[in-house]
């Protein structure tokens, strides 16, 4: 049973207790809800927290999204910069909360996104990578605009990334997502990054991948 904090979530406890127990948080996509991502929970290791959490904003008929996406007459896509780093700093402000409400591992805080939430994962983590483990950015790319000013200057050392696209995704261009690895090497930033035949989704083999990143 979930109790009140400042994001609507779904938690799967742990089967396993310890006195503290790492957490794995999961974000997803812009249009959907907290249930789509914790069909996975079942699947995830079970000495973890499982927590899944609805984006603040309303997309009709049933779905949420962190930041809006706006279209110009050109059918060129623009994000709503502002409202992802308020959705940033929300699942920050969000994470601590839970900390405090259940025995969680502070150490051993990782991230799950898809799309809008890999997104959001990259700028949570590379902004505070005191607080993140590992991260995992499925179908997405990275946005610096939403990541805190002066973040190349942070300590990376103990962060790691599992990255992986679609080589057909038809939402975001596999190309946009090629340009991470680079980007992290830069940052000297330990990371995977791997490539599945299919569109804007999760590939079987690319869920038993990041599983196994999360276990590693």
């Amino acid at each position: 049973m979930e109790t009140a904090l400042s994001i609507k979530y779904l938690i799967q406890e742990p089967k396993v207790k310890k006195d503290k127990n790492p957490l794995i948080l999961l974000l997803h996509g812009y249009g959907s809800n907290e249930e789509d991502l914790f069909s996975f929970a079942s699947e995830l290791p079970e000495d973890y927290y499982i927590v899944s959490v609805q984006a603040p904003y309303p997309v009709p008929p049933y779905g949420y999204a962190w930041y809006a996406i706006h279209f110009d007459a050109d059918a060129n896509k623009f994000s709503d910069d502002q409202q992802a780093i308020e959705s940033r700093d929300l699942i920050v402000k969000f994470i601590d909360e839970l900390i405090q409400t259940y025995p969680i591992d502070a150490a051993h805080i990782n991230l799950v996104g898809f799309s809008q939430g890999a997104i959001l994962s990259y700028a949570i983590a590379l902004s505070y990578p005191e607080k993140i483990n590992k991260a995992v950015a499925l179908s997405g790319y990275f946005n610096a605009n939403i990541i805190k000013a002066g973040f190349e200057q942070n300590d990376f050392s103990q962060l790691q990334f599992f990255a992986s696209h679609g080589t057909v995704d038809q939402v975001i261009p596999v190309d946009w997502a090629r340009k991470t690895s680079p980007i992290l090497d830069a940052l000297q930033i330990k990371h995977q990054y791997k490539e599945y035949p299919v569109g804007h989704g999760v590939h079987p083999l690319n869920f038993m991948d990041f599983k196994n990143f999360l276990l590693g």
